[in-house]
């Protein structure tokens, strides 16, 4: 049941990487809380059965597919938004990848430059894009989905780790720059959690044996533990939040880990 302050009656929510994990866990709440969500990821498909399911529990959604590293993707899903809603209220940049896991100097120019395309190039395009949107409709709120390994970067995942890093300065940049356009940004950034995209850690025991000791909740999260962070920055709970980073990880960064 939907309270004043995290209220989203009549709110237009972009999500992106909404198919499946933190970004489906996030569309759920925020339509459960008012807001009409446009779920967005490379798949139509995938985005279908979460905007169905939305739909289908009393939620509003749309689903429209678009691939985060790809300019013209990115131009169509905010003109398309612009063009149904007449406007756009929040952003959560969720999309992601992480193709490669090994040594630092072993990462493959390639992989750099996908992960560059998608974590930094794609997040600044969007945000740029649905900025401008939002201008013209008074403000709103931008979260990017960032990670603790952005504050510490994690064994054999360093490109990855270093684009949340990049996240991180790139929140804080557009908080500065667009606060007099009314535009809150902020950033959320995920400890373990079990997902999909981090199976590469979650269903590695020998790395969940090195890693769950160092929580002090003993645990990875699940997607729905992270989806009301990003609810309470783009809600009029955060009115007076911009520029600053929510971590969500059971302890672990705060209490000496990692």
């Amino acid at each position: 049941m939907s309270t004043p302050l995290f209220n989203l009656n009549g709110k237009i929510a972009l999500i992106t990487g909404a198919s499946r994990g933190i970004g489906a866990a996030t569309a759920r709440l925020l339509a459960e809380q008012g807001a009409h969500v446009v779920i967005s990821s490379r798949k139509q498909a995938d985005l279908d059965v979460v905007a169905d399911q939305i739909i289908a529990s009393g939620g509003q959604a749309t689903a429209i597919a678009a691939h985060q590293g790809e300019s013209a993707a990115l131009k169509h899903l905010i003109t398309e938004i612009e063009q149904r809603f007449g406007k756009l209220d929040i952003l959560v940049n969720n999309a992601a990848t992480n193709p490669y896991f090994g040594h630092v100097t072993d990462t493959g120019m390639d992989m750099v430059e996908k992960t560059l395309q998608v974590n930094i190039k794609g997040y600044f395009e969007l945000s740029s894009l649905a900025a401008k949107l939002m201008k013209k409709g008074g403000g709103g709120a931008i979260v990017n989905i960032a990670s603790v390994n952005g504050l510490k970067p994690g064994m054999f995942q360093a490109i990855y780790s270093i684009t949340k890093a990049g996240v991180i300065n790139m929140t804080q940049a557009f908080a500065k720059e667009c606060a007099p356009w009314g535009i809150r940004c902020n950033a959320v950034l995920p400890g373990l959690t079990d997902t999909k995209f981090a199976s590469a850690l979650t269903k590695n025991d020998q790395i969940l044996k090195t890693v769950l000791p160092q929580i002090p909740l003993q645990r990875m999260a699940q997607p729905e533990e992270i989806a009301p962070g990003i609810l309470f920055l783009v809600s009029p709970a955060s009115s007076y939040v911009t520029g600053t980073t929510l971590t969500i990880d059971g302890g672990m960064i705060g209490c000496g880990g990692l």
